[in-house]
């Protein structure tokens, strides 16, 4: 759900992303309909839902799937490291909303395409600094950091795999109260660095590169066999492999390996198809997105 707080504030793109019924983008009425269809994924067992987080990120991710080049600007920090308001007011409505139905939000704050827009690495660090004290000032507990997705395609050395622990370290310093969040940062293609693992509060790693559904418990045991791995949460946070109706699959794998799984389904600009290529249908309303949460619902609720 990466894209729950989209914008795009370049004006040559802007209008890829317009609803079809207006013909103009509204990043108020995105973050409206999302709002609005959390209970349907959750299955209306409210404070015993069958999802039990959402993953979304304050620059977003990829809008266009598969474009070769990203040209839109969407972040909701400025390129100093402050904090945009707009943004900040999407943010408090969603973690207000899934707060009051017992989720989870797993907050990314920096994506690699859109993080090359920072001032470098102090506007980086004040950036983290800035929406965590925010966070911290609006004494949520039901938020966990990844503090940027795929950190293998960074453009900022401090957000790369090699010195991703520095900005890791850096968040989990930053508490009110003894209060501090639990802080990591995604890998795509492969598990974790061993340093990045010595320091996370859990971990995340990405299987859409994993075809064959055997891979799956392969990544897990290669990742639980780095020599700083203690036991902590793994969570598969975007997998675009599916395949629900038989056994085993993605999903199925990563749970019987004691993994968690998350269902990445991006579609395209069409107001219908996925939910990450705006303008995005936040509903249960296609084949796959039904087959998906039918087969949650299996699971959560021990059925057939």
């Amino acid at each position: 759900m990466i894209q729950a707080l989209f914008d795009d504030e370049n004006p040559e793109t802007r209008d890829v992303f317009a609803y079809p019924d207006t013909g103009e983008w509204d990043p108020d009425r995105n973050v409206r309909e999302f709002v609005r269809a959390i209970p349907e994924w959750q299955g209306d067992r409210w404070r015993d839902p069958r999802l039990d987080a959402v993953t979304i990120n304050f620059q977003c991710g990829r809008p266009v799937r598969h474009a070769p080049h990203q040209p839109w600007i969407v972040s909701g920090f400025h390129p100093d490291g402050s904090l945009r308001e707009d943004w900040l007011h999407r943010l408090k409505l969603i973690l207000d909303r899934t707060d009051l139905l017992g989720m989870v939000v797993i907050l990314g704050y920096f994506y690699a395409a859109q993080e090359e827009w920072m001032k470098g690495e102090e506007a980086i660090k004040r950036g983290a600094c800035n929406l965590t004290e925010w966070l911290l000032e609006k004494e949520y507990t039901h938020v966990l950091i990844e503090v940027n997705n795929e950190c293998n395609w960074a453009a900022h050395d401090i957000l790369q795999p090699q010195r991703v622990h520095e900005i890791i370290e850096y968040v989990q310093t930053i508490e009110r109260e003894g209060f501090s969040y639990p802080v990591t940062s995604s890998f795509v293609g492969g598990p974790p660095t061993d340093e990045a693992v010595d320091v996370s509060d859990y971990i995340l790693i990405h299987g859409n590169h994993i075809g064959d559904s055997n891979g799956i418990g392969d990544l897990l045991e290669e990742t639980r066999d780095l020599p700083s791995y203690e036991p902590m949460p793994i969570v598969f946070n975007e997998d675009d492999h599916y395949g629900f109706e038989s056994e085993p699959n993605n999903f199925s794998e990563a749970i019987a390996h004691g993994a968690s799984w998350g269902y990445f389904d991006p579609g395209v600009n069409n107001y219908h198809d996925g939910y990450q290529c705006p303008p995005v249908d936040w509903g249960i309303n296609t084949d796959r997105e039904h087959t998906f949460f039918d087969y949650l619902d299996m699971i959560t609720t021990g059925g057939d």
